[in-house]
């Protein structure tokens, strides 16, 4: 068992998702840097790189291991301790039976995962053990007092102690996207890589709204009929400012998508702060 101490701002259980269910409603969801989780499984030797841990938002995190333990930390560097000492992250870290990891507030990026050998093993829900946050399904979000169970470790063990990973950046960020199937419905498509954009604070895991400017919308363009969505899709609202959607994206919408991200460019766009500069190159 992991007992939390304190979640923080949020912390949930994540791992890769519910592919494969959006004809019936459901979206993948899953962790919303995935390549930061999926780092972590592999340097605890997990035998799923999506095994699920734990996602934490801007730090604040704490919790005990109610037996030994081998963890990584990845994703946004949240300064780490356990019990008051200082331990690094993209890195093997040991957790005694009852000792504590606390993490502080990261000094880039959004979201840190935990990631335990032998990987969170709460109950699966559609075949996964993530939280979506805007259809409610999968576990419950974290709670202080709560208790997670660990599955068993995996025969193989690990073989590196560190990755050398660039944590995200602080700055400016540029995310990589392609045309979208209704371009057409901006009055100047263009325009969505030439402006200076911002993250809104409204930005949560379903989506990050940009801010700093607005495109026209051609008229009519706000009566499409609804259509699937994708992660990564760059929808375009009538008050044009653009969204950029993440993990728990709706299923379908009826706003024009201008433009999508690159697959590994979500990831990225995960790690993006409120206030934080974003230009989009097409």
């Amino acid at each position: 068992m992991i007992e939390i101490l304190d979640t923080g701002r949020q912390a949930l259980v994540q791992d890769l998702g519910r592919p494969g269910l959006a004809a019936i409603g459901v979206g993948r969801s899953g962790a919303a840097d995935r390549s930061s989780l999926c780092l972590g499984n592999r340097l605890v030797a997990n035998d799923d790189e999506g095994a699920a841990g734990i996602e934490i938002l801007l730090g604040g995190f704490a919790a005990r291991a109610a037996k030994d333990l081998l963890i990584a930390l990845t994703g946004a560097p949240a300064p780490a301790t356990v019990d008051g000492l200082p331990v690094g992250h993209h890195a093997l870290v040991r957790l005694r039976r009852g000792q504590e990891l606390r993490l502080g507030p990261p000094p880039c990026g959004l979201r840190t995962y935990l990631c335990v050998r032998g990987g969170i093993a709460v109950p699966r829900v559609l075949g996964s053990r993530s939280t979506d946050v805007l259809s409610g399904i999968g576990p419950e979000p974290l709670e202080k007092g709560a208790e997670l169970p660990v599955g068993p470790e995996p025969a193989a063990y690990p073989v590196i102690d560190f990755a050398p990973v660039a944590p995200p950046p602080g700055g400016p960020v540029i995310l990589r996207a392609i045309s979208g199937p209704h371009a057409e419905h901006a009055v100047d498509p263009e325009a969505l890589a030439t402006a200076r954009w911002v993250a809104s604070g409204r930005s949560d895991r379903v989506g990050m709204r940009l801010e700093g400017a607005t495109l026209e919308v051609a008229e009519g363009a706000g009566s499409l009929p609804s259509e699937g969505l994708a992660r990564g899709a760059i929808q375009l609202p009538p008050g044009g400012e653009p969204v950029v959607f993440l993990a728990d994206h709706p299923v379908t919408g009826g706003y024009p998508v201008i433009a999508v991200l690159r697959d590994a460019d979500v990831d990225r766009a995960a790690q993006i702060r409120p206030g934080q500069p974003v230009r989009i190159r097409l």
